[in-house]
């Protein structure tokens, strides 16, 4: 898809709402600064906070001060989330060790965009098409806890909620800039009149990056139109359109990381290019007692990624979805479905310096995945809830080979995961939980297509055991969470060779435990302490090759701290993101990544009624250490597998609302 045609697409959906801008109310000079709904977030965060397990609540508000680059900026101090910059947009995504070994892409995480899932029908994805500046605010469900969403995974879920034009009325503009060429350009406008809305955002994105060979260009859109016809029917429709054009620098060995971080690797002019468009619809029908909601989606996708050949993808999804929820007294009821259909045209080529050369491969995928899930919550008695659930699933992954032989391949998969649930509330604010649940991952087309015909991967299923606490009582508020997953045939991946893609294979047993913690203070009006410590045990249990080692890739440890001192007329927040032991590289445990510090330190000042700037400093003290890691069977210090954490950087901007 060229760049004129995003641009013609967007200015039909906006010219759509046009007439009405013009005669849109005069918004309210106090508004906030920030793509904020105050009364929409707040209900959100009452209905995530009554689930029996792990959840998060991210406001735009928790991130406004930042350079905003992906989903490492707006999810570090959520508790659980692990989150790692690779490189530009690339980040590492894992939830409790979800996804562990997968150095590319996504994968035991659903990611959605207004309840509507990113990734495919076989459960890949790409996070990159997800910008949080768009964002009102971020869900997370951590595990089973995901099960409103539909997800079995065994991360959960992350849902990004876009404003409307209720929500956000009036025209808000930010701009940010910085090191390395960085510049960025977001505008939204928002109105409301008589049973209509509508917003809509436009952003543009450009940046040297912070290594060779990473720079990166975007244009993204998003907008919604909604209509109200009465209090108990509503309908909205979304769009979004992504264009993304990344560079990849490619892994570096230990000793370049250390001392040259800047480097990337130029062969083959790797990269991952994006252009997808996704149209999606939410009607919702309010009976009396009963709340239904109906969903649908189309989502269409190219991906161009020259890597050690030239990856060229067309995909096509289509996706329904039925929910209703039903409350009466002390029960409440939650019933649901959704389909998810997509077919993908794979090609590769020979890498002929990123430009497709002769023709390697050729197939037909198709993926189809169908869950019915349901979930009683019962309160026998004041402050005590009752939660049990299931969801199902079934999961069609079916390859058509033309190239270079015809061979065919067919795997389908099916499974039941139940979940029981409790939720103590002694006081208002406060809430004791515990949850035990299973989690059933299919494996896509990454795992089964390996560099061609399909190979015998089984589901990763495991059991997932979670006693909890969060509240909060005078200056402190807090949010722990003790886990413990059992998992069978957990889906590891081994980087093979530089030019070879990571295989995949069933680890026999394996143990995923650990902590997520979050713990903010804040004895002033001007002072606040926020922090999160993730300690995760991932290993092998009794395994006839690795024993009981330790799973590489995420460290035991994690803290990150924050300290804001000031209101929003002139604030100031120094910060600390501490490693103190690294992960191993690789499953002989012979090889550690390095530990580390990073500071940084961000600033924000109001000038004027609805005019915010602030400022960004990364890794202040210009540190040297690896952040990220290709698994692999045996590393050592010359394995290219190493990715450098973020090297210094200076950013700052503004953002106006009018």
């Amino acid at each position: 898809m060229q760049p004129a045609a995003f641009a013609r697409l967007g200015a039909c959906l906006f010219a759509v709402s046009a007439p009405a801008i013009a005669q849109a109310n005069t918004t309210d000079t106090n508004a906030t600064i920030l793509v904020l709904a105050a009364s929409q977030a707040d209900q959100a965060e009452r209905a995530l906070r009554a689930t029996p397990g792990g959840v998060d609540f991210v406001r735009a508000e928790d991130y406004a001060d930042k350079w905003i680059v992906s989903l490492r900026d707006t999810l570090a101090f959520s508790p659980g989330v692990y989150v790692q910059p690779r490189y530009g947009q690339e980040v590492r995504l894992s939830i409790r060790g979800s996804g562990l070994s997968r150095g590319f892409h996504m994968r035991g995480i659903t990611l959605l965009q207004d309840g509507v899932p990113v990734n495919l029908a076989d459960d890949n994805g790409d996070f990159q098409e997800l910008d949080p500046t768009f964002y009102d605010h971020l869900q997370i469900y951590r595990g089973g806890n995901a099960l409103r969403f539909g997800s079995g995974t065994l991360g959960g879920a992350v849902n990004g909620v876009t404003p409307t034009g209720r929500s956000a009325p009036g025209a808000y503009v930010r701009l940010d800039g910085g090191s390395f060429n960085t510049v960025r350009g977001l505008v939204s406008a928002g109105f409301a009149r008589g049973i209509g809305d509508a917003w809509a955002a436009l952003q543009v994105d450009s940046s040297d990056g912070d290594r060779d060979h990473v720079e990166r260009d975007t244009l993204r859109f998003h907008g919604n139109v909604g209509l109200m016809f009465s209090e108990a029917v509503s309908t909205r429709f979304y769009t979004s359109i992504n264009r993304i054009r990344q560079q990849i620098p490619g892994a570096l060995d230990r000793a370049t990381v250390l001392t040259r971080p800047e480097s990337g690797n130029r062969f083959g002019d790797q990269a991952r290019d994006i252009d997808s468009i996704r149209v999606q619809n939410l009607t919702q029908l309010v009976l009396g007692d009963v709340n239904i909601a109906l969903g649908g989606f189309i989502n269409a996708k190219q991906l161009y990624h020259p890597i050690f050949q030239v990856v060229d993808q067309e995909s096509n999804d289509v996706g329904v979805s039925a929910r209703l929820d039903y409350v009466t007294g002390p029960i409440e009821l939650t019933l649901g479905t959704s389909a998810q259909f997509g077919d993908v045209r794979s090609k590769r080529f020979v890498n002929i310096n990123g430009k497709r050369g002769a023709p390697t491969f050729a197939a037909d995928q198709t993926a189809r995945s169908v869950r019915v899930y349901g979930e009683a919550r019962v309160r026998p008695v004041e402050r005590l809830t009752l939660v049990a659930g299931g969801i199902y699933a079934d999961g069609l992954r079916k390859q058509d080979q033309v190239l270079p032989t015809i061979v065919q391949g067919e795997a389908n998969f099916s499974a039941f995961s139940p979940k029981v649930g409790v939720i103590w509330e002694p006081a208002s604010d406060v809430q004791f939980y515990a949850n035990y649940n299973r989690s059933v991952e299919f494996p896509g087309f990454i795992e089964l297509a390996q560099i061609a015909a399909f190979v015998p991967v089984s589901p990763q299923r495991a059991w997932t055991a979670e006693v909890g606490s969060r509240g909060h009582a005078g200056i402190v508020r807090w949010d722990v969470s003790f886990y413990r997953s059992t998992l069978k045939g957990e889906l590891l991946q081994f980087a093979v060779g530089p030019d070879i893609p990571a295989s995949t294979f069933n680890a026999a047993r394996t143990r995923h435990q650990g902590i997520e913690a979050g713990l903010d203070l804040q004895p002033l009006d001007w002072l606040r302490l926020r922090q999160i410590w993730q300690y995760s045990d991932f290993g092998f249990r009794d395994d006839a090759q690795y024993g009981d080692n330790r799973l590489p890739v995420i460290p035991k440890h994690l803290y990150r701290a924050e300290v804001r001192v000031g209101t929003d007329a002139l604030h100031i927040a120094p910060s600390v993101e501490w490693v103190p032991q690294a992960a191993y590289a690789d499953y002989n445990n012979s090889t550690r990544g390095s530990a580390y510090t990073l500071f940084g330190l961000t600033a924000g000042a109001r000038v004027a009624q609805g005019f915010d700037v602030f400022f960004d400093v990364r890794n202040m003290l210009g540190e040297k250490a690896i952040g990220d890691i290709s698994a692999t069977i045996t590393a050592s210090p010359t394995s290219v597998i190493y990715y450098p954490v973020e090297r210094r950087a200076v950013y700052g901007g503004f953002r106006a609302r009018f």
